[in-house]
């Protein structure tokens, strides 16, 4: 199967799920092993989270209305999960939230143990916090091809010492630090730095101009791609999506001189077709970019089914039978179709 991009599966909450007992069945309705399912599939990659110092029941109370489930996502759980990703022959990517639960545009906390850090005392605690996890990978030779410093961080990270508008260079500070502690541990990994919105260049722009002024350093653009929450957005702003990411990504690829990566896609679970054909145009779209600066697009997370997760998420490729089943659509086959056409 063609292209050197990687097709690649979040699989964040994969670990929680087997401990609840629950089981996958293919489009068949046979049982399956999950990650030989996805691979089948056309997958070749996984995407694992890694909380600082996550609840010990791997929820986090969100609010006062919204509860989501975690997944174990601990350094050492990611390890275990890690070594059975590279076993069965994929490749794997790291994503460091640097906070102990969920890092996303609305939400860039600081671990409850270094609330009480200054801005030094945090660039250092990235630093140790990033290479303690990567030297227990590289112990058991458990080498990842690439690593998110950072999810999401539009507007920062561990804010408020880390915002983009009121402390750029602080923000840069800490995501250097992040990225020196990688290539240190494991020199030929590609660090990712990851936004949100990536349809969107005016959500974008205003962090890569702040980031790179400031001397950041990364290797891989990385992008989430959601069309189903994009409606929000044009609500707000009156401004449609783009049909496809065929300008951005080429836009980004060109104007910051970096390659660029779909880490994050997903639609409805009760939209198959559309969300198969989402997949589709997603790869089309990053295969575009010019000279090979497009490599690859990650599913978040296929494995799940909205019924099962306490915040009912609705985008994953699966779709609960009952609590302790889940049988997988037919929407992340588009890798192997794409991958077969290419």
């Amino acid at each position: 199967m063609g292209t050197n991009m990687a097709y690649g599966v979040d699989l964040g909450w994969l670990s929680q799920l087997e401990a609840k007992g629950v089981r996958w069945l293919d489009k068949e309705k046979k049982e399956v092993e999950p990650l030989a399912a996805m691979k089948e599939m056309g997958a070749d990659a996984v995407r694992l989270r890694i909380f600082v110092n996550p609840p010990e029941d791997a929820y986090w109370r969100k609010n006062e209305t919204t509860v989501c489930m975690l997944g174990f996502c601990d350094a050492r759980s990611v390890l275990e999960m890690s070594e059975r990703v590279k076993a069965a022959g994929m490749k794997l990517m790291l994503d460091f939230h640097y906070s102990d639960h969920f890092a996303d545009p609305e939400y860039q906390d600081i671990p409850e143990e270094w609330k009480n850090d200054d801005a030094g005392q945090l660039t250092k605690r990235v630093y140790q916090h990033t290479k303690e996890v990567l030297t227990l990978f590289v112990e058991k030779g458990i080498l990842p091809d690439w690593v998110q410093v950072g999810n999401e961080i539009n507007p920062g990270l561990l804010l408020p010492v880390g915002s983009r508008t009121e402390h750029p260079e602080q923000m840069t500070a800490f995501l250097n630090a992040g990225y020196d502690a990688v290539k240190e541990c494991c020199p030929e990994c590609q660090v990712i730095t990851h936004l949100s919105c990536g349809t969107y260049p005016e959500f974008c722009d205003p962090f890569w101009e702040v980031f790179f002024e400031h001397g950041g350093k990364t290797d891989i653009l990385g992008l989430s791609h959601y069309p189903y929450w994009y409606a929000m957005i044009t609500e707000h702003t009156g401004k449609k999506s783009a049909e496809h990411l065929y300008n951005p990504l080429t836009y980004y690829a060109e104007r910051y001189r970096k390659p660029v990566m779909i880490v994050e896609v997903g639609g409805p679970e009760t939209e198959e077709k559309e969300t198969y054909q989402l997949l589709m145009d997603t790869m089309e779209a990053v295969k575009q970019v010019p000279d090979g600066q497009g490599l690859g697009v990650f599913y978040w997370e296929p494995e799940v089914g909205a019924a099962l997760l306490p915040d009912k998420y609705p985008l994953g490729a699966a779709v609960a039978l009952d609590e302790h089943t889940i049988q997988f659509t037919g929407a992340l086959s588009a890798y192997r179709a794409f991958r077969e056409q290419n």
